[in-house]
């Protein structure tokens, strides 16, 4: 690179142009992870990644993103918020006979549209420096994208191990723009979370198991998305209606006070997954779930654990008989996994049904009181 070259305006110039772009910050940094080596390999050790065994795969280039693409020297990282407006949290949440679907799955799938706004960013810079090489990445690529966000300058970790952001919260997505400039780098802010246990305590499956660590086994996300067989038992009550990620932990965090809905109209909510009655989701076939899902995220899990993941809510659902017949009809057209968890929300099915014929404990003591009251043989 030319000595002439004038670093610290150009990285004025690139933050300026970034948010032009549609990113909330632009922050810079090396590409130094050599201090998650012990904390990533501990985290492995303890299998705490469940089934994503990409995450064992490439742990070199994890911890030594230059080799993602050589001759960078920087990552020039960048947020996008995506809040909705009108997330609806409570009145989806609050309400088992519909599906709650976390926030950042609503829109339309994050990764493209990042991707390329960040092309474009390189775009500009090597206009104006033409021997300027980049890359940009969107988990598309064995990156650790939190880290160097941190390192960055964009939040600081918080204990649910998402990033944080004093102004913003954490409702947002993370992308990288490797290049080879040595552009001067960013402070990091300063953790932030105190004493607080918010995320920890909320969360319904207890997969936060020591401040910043998560056991992917035990989390909802982990459960409903990444997972390919059933789903452990022990969990599937704690999942309440959660058919699509969960959002507990940043719906908890003080931080999240001050987030800012987005103006971004990519992620507005697409009305048939913003609060849907299980049951229409349920009754979606194959060719049905992939027209309601392009675009979205949501489609990459495919019919069969949309179709399990339901099943769970269902078997959460208070006692219906629209419910026990909708499960019926599809237990035996479904794949022997999905059957599975058909059969168990049946069961519980069946057991509230004879909760709801027993007298509540509200009624028993009424008629214990009225009975003292009468005579014997009245």
């Amino acid at each position: 690179m030319p000595d002439s070259i004038d670093y610290h305006a150009l990285a004025r110039d690139i933050k300026e142009w970034g948010k032009e772009l549609g990113f909330q910050d632009v922050g810079i940094t090396d590409l130094d992870l050599s201090q998650h080596q012990a904390s990533l390999q501990k985290w492995l050790d303890n299998e705490y990644h469940g089934e994503m065994e990409y995450m064992q795969r490439h742990v070199d280039l994890r911890l030594h993103p230059e080799l993602l693409h050589p001759g960078s020297v920087r990552a020039i990282c960048v947020r996008m918020d995506y809040l909705p407006k009108g997330a609806l949290f409570a009145k989806v949440l609050k309400n088992p006979q519909l599906g709650y679907v976390s926030r950042y799955a609503l829109g339309r799938d994050y990764h493209k549209l990042m991707r390329k706004r960040l092309k474009k960013l390189g775009d500009r810079i090597k206009a104006a420096f033409a021997d300027t090489d980049f890359r940009p990445f969107v988990d598309s690529a064995p990156v650790m994208e939190r880290p160097l966000a941190e390192k960055a300058g964009l939040g600081w970790t918080g204990k649910h191990s998402l990033l944080l952001d004093s102004k913003d919260g954490s409702w947002f997505f993370l992308g990288e723009l490797f290049i080879n400039l040595p552009l001067p780098v960013d402070e990091k802010q300063p953790e932030q979370c105190g004493k607080c246990t918010a995320c920890m305590t909320i969360c319904p499956t207890q997969a936060i198991v020591e401040p910043y660590v998560v056991d992917a086994r035990r989390c909802i996300s982990y459960l409903t998305i990444e997972l390919q067989g059933p789903i452990p038992e022990e969990f599937r009550r704690p999942m309440g209606n959660r058919i699509y990620g969960c959002d507990d932990c940043q719906l908890i965090c003080p931080w999240n006070r001050y987030a800012t809905p987005t103006d971004e109209g990519d992620f507005a909510p697409r009305h048939q997954l913003h609060a849907p009655e299980l049951l229409t989701l349920f009754g979606w076939d194959e060719a049905t779930f992939l027209q309601q899902t392009e675009g979205s995220p949501i489609r990459r899990i495919g019919h069969q654990r949309w179709l399990r993941n339901i099943a769970v809510a269902l078997g959460n659902a208070p006692y219906s008989e629209d419910i026990v017949t909708a499960l019926q009809s599809r237990q035996h057209e479904v794949s022997d996994m999905v059957s599975e968890h058909i059969a168990w929300a049946l069961a519980e099915q069946a057991a509230k049904k004879i909760d709801s014929q027993r007298p509540s404990q509200q009624i028993k003591r009424l008629v214990r009181v009225i009975e003292k009251g009468l005579p014997r043989d009245a």
